[in-house]
């Protein structure tokens, strides 16, 4: 009758028992989301202070700056704690919406980067049609309808199927992740995980097919433009490549590969890609390649350092 007591706490594993080693992950950890909050912070701040950034595109990156705030920020303060913590314990609702949290975030900024792609597929392929097809009021209606494509994929089937969680109500996982929470459950799990692969190919494989016909079109349209001006027209498209690459290349691992065992670390370690690293290197990517980045905190560097 244990095994069909249902929970009300849980408690993650984390990383390790050992103390020593928590300790230089807190220390590691908390310098990546120190440096994530303050390289995030400042790109939406230079983006806001210079009027020349004020453009779609950018409007665009400021946008995945927020969200990787708030994806770092759902996990890494509980994750710091509990590297200091022995009782590694958290609520039912607190699970739940941080689970609720995740999926919301990561369906968005997935959403998000085919919103970018397609800015500069019509910025590189029909420049004439670029500052029509792309005005503010459509910019504003883009975003908000990938706010709501996501509560839809991502809060409406929790709240059609619930899950029942039962003992043992520990969880294989340094925050509470979907699949990992979906291991605790009372009953079979074949439907459920099926519903997330089917959500997760429209979510992650639509969206990250849709890029790359995006970038074919961009590269043959390239191509057709006069060598001197093919650098400038790519180096427009880099770092949003590497961002997509880094951040689907996560996502098909978790939610498209092959089912885990719930005892497998495989999952933990990959959802630090996309809930750390990929926060972190985001800002350093579009700033190290964006001259206007660059150039814009050159000119307001005194103001910047003061604020920060």
């Amino acid at each position: 009758m244990k095994n069909k007591t249902l929970v009300t706490e849980f408690i993650l594993l984390g990383f390790s028992k050992d103390l020593r080693i928590n300790l230089i992950l807190f220390a590691l950890f908390f310098l990546i989301y120190v440096l994530t909050l303050i390289g995030n912070i400042l790109i939406m701040f230079i983006i806001i202070i210079n009027p020349q950034l004020h453009t779609p595109m950018y409007f665009f990156i400021g946008k995945l700056s927020f969200i990787d705030l708030c994806n770092s920020s759902s996990a890494a303060p509980k994750m710091l704690m509990d590297l200091l913590s022995i009782q590694r314990t958290v609520s039912l609702v607190a699970c739940l919406t941080q689970v609720n949290i995740l999926l919301l975030i990561g369906t968005t900024e997935c959403l998000l980067l085919v919103l970018m792609a397609y800015d500069r597929c019509l910025a590189i392929c029909l420049p004439l049609h670029y500052q029509v097809m792309m005005k503010w009021p459509i910019c504003y209606r883009l975003t908000t309808l990938i706010w709501i494509i996501s509560l839809m994929v991502t809060i409406l089937p929790s709240l059609l199927m619930p899950v029942a969680l039962c003992y043992p109500n520990q969880i294989n996982h340094f925050m509470c992740e979907s699949l990992a929470v979906l291991h605790l459950s009372c009953e079979k799990n074949d439907i459920k995980e099926l519903v997330i692969f089917l959500l997760s190919f429209i979510t992650i494989l639509f969206p990250f097919l849709f890029i790359i016909i995006s970038y074919v079109c961009i590269i043959i349209s390239v191509l057709k433009i006069r060598s001197a001006g093919r650098v400038k027209a790519f180096s427009t498209c880099t770092s949003h490549v590497a961002v997509v690459a880094m951040y689907f290349g996560t996502g098909m691992v978790t939610y498209l590969g092959p089912s885990q065992d719930k005892s497998s670390n495989q999952g933990k370690y990959v959802s630090i890609f996309y809930v750390a690293i990929a926060p972190l290197l985001n800002p350093l990517i579009y700033s190290l390649n964006n001259r206007e980045v660059k150039k814009t905190f050159t000119m307001y560097k005194f103001t910047i350092l003061s604020l920060t």
